[in-house]
């Protein structure tokens, strides 16, 4: 019976792909949730063929220019092609949202199979630690450790991901409550495997779904913490583009030039919603009783 019981999340790991790949397909969200990352990062990773001029490159003949065939978004109030800054700070809005929320993961994860697994002491130090950082609000956490650790991409990334750890924490520990109570992990250690073995091999793999999905919706968030510190200059700094930076100088030539802040507020808004439709597409591919 033992070998019976352990043996479905083995086959599952293996077939589930195909049923999985097929419902989020299937998902009209998720579809252009995907459809709208890809065109960011297929923006982000050839920025400088796609480009139609250095970012950096003022044009003094053309400060605030309109947009026009020449400057298709306009410029700014140095000169610069607003489309080409755009198409850069993509870089920096998609490594702040990938990073920070790999950083977030890698800590949370484990810290939340610790806790939900083992309980006791180990549960209650980290579930009151996570606690106690989710207290503060994201947002607030972020700018304070990004202004601890200094204004720069890679600090603001740091400080992102750290804000968000305890949500993952709080993730990985209720799903592992809740598949430490299947007969399968049961039958597991009555076939003596170790609780680092049943760990990897069995929790592990079932709580990765609900993981991945919180990971998608949360970079929707580190994407708007990434503009959000750079509005506040605790971000990516001049003159390298970043979609924050660029509505902070905008905001002061809103009635002469509302160009400036129209197209990197574009761009936020639709990578936003593309983490999140892809999400929504991901929960309910990967959990369709839900």
């Amino acid at each position: 019976m033992s070998s019976i019981e352990t043996a479905p999340v083995a086959t599952r790991a293996r077939a589930s792909g195909s049923p999985e790949i097929r419902r989020l397909l299937r998902e009209p969200s998720a579809v252009i949730g995907a459809t709208i990352i890809l065109f960011f990062v297929v923006l982000a990773v050839f920025a400088s063929w796609i480009a139609p001029y250095d970012p950096n490159a003022p044009d003094w003949m053309a400060i605030r220019a309109a947009p026009s065939a020449t400057h298709w978004f306009g410029t700014d109030d140095l000169g610069r092609d607003v489309l080409s800054r755009v198409i850069f700070g993509t870089q920096a809005s998609l490594a702040a949202g990938m990073v920070s929320v790999t950083v977030a993961v890698l800590i949370g994860l484990p810290f939340g199979l610790v806790a939900g697994y083992f309980g006791g002491f180990a549960d209650m130090v980290i579930s009151r630690l996570a606690d106690a950082l989710l207290a503060c609000p994201f947002l607030v956490l972020a700018i304070a450790l990004a202004a601890f650790l200094g204004p720069s991409l890679q600090n603001a990334m740091i400080a992102i991901g750290i804000s968000a750890v305890p949500v993952f924490v709080r993730v990985a520990r209720a799903e592992t409550l809740v598949v430490g109570t299947e007969d399968y992990i049961a039958a597991a250690r009555s076939q003596g495997l170790g609780d680092l073995a049943i760990l990897t091999g069995q929790v592990l793999p079932n709580v990765l779904a609900p993981t991945i999905v919180q990971a998608t919706l949360t970079m929707a968030i580190a994407v708007l913490a990434e503009a959000s510190l750079a509005f506040l200059g605790l971000g990516q700094l001049p003159p390298a583009p970043s979609w924050g930076a660029m509505l902070d100088v905008a905001r002061q030539f809103l009635s002469e030039a509302p160009w400036m802040a129209f197209w990197p507020g574009l761009a936020i808004i639709a990578l936003v919603i593309g983490f999140n439709l892809i999400g929504d597409g991901l929960n309910d591919a990967l959990n369709p009783r839900h």
